[in-house]
């Protein structure tokens, strides 16, 4: 359904910082600069974007809006989650903890203030 996800950042290099590092823990490769300087995260058949916004406006982070990413076992989502606080981001919500459909999630904001989770797919 969904070609891609883009979200704002003030400062490019610190979100790189962030990003890369939690990338990396889920198996993902470092963030690429296109020509519009845009940082393009791609894995799985999943691209996220982020830019300055181009309305020259600070980027804010939406009320309510969280991106999940997929991660294939508990130990990548601790890992996600140790790399994006070490990196600037916040742990937020519960700690990573088990949910009662048997997904492993963990939750943080990045240094924008996006908030997003890191999540393994549910017992079937």
């Amino acid at each position: 359904m969904f070609t891609h996800v883009m979200i704002g950042s003030n400062d490019l290099e610190r979100a790189r910082a962030f990003y890369d590092a939690t990338f990396a823990a889920l198996g993902g490769a470092p963030g690429v600069t296109d020509a519009r300087g845009r940082l393009i995260y791609a894995h799985d058949g999943g691209r996220l974007m982020i830019t300055k916004p181009i309305d020259g406006q600070p980027a804010t982070a939406a009320n309510g809006g969280t991106i999940g990413i997929a991660a294939g076992s508990r130990e990548q989502v601790l890992a996600w989650h140790a790399a994006g606080v070490a990196h600037g981001g916040t742990a937020i919500e519960s700690p990573p903890s088990e949910r009662p459909n048997g997904a492993f999630v963990a939750y943080l904001r990045d240094p924008d203030g996006n908030k997003l989770t890191a999540r393994t797919l549910p017992a079937a």
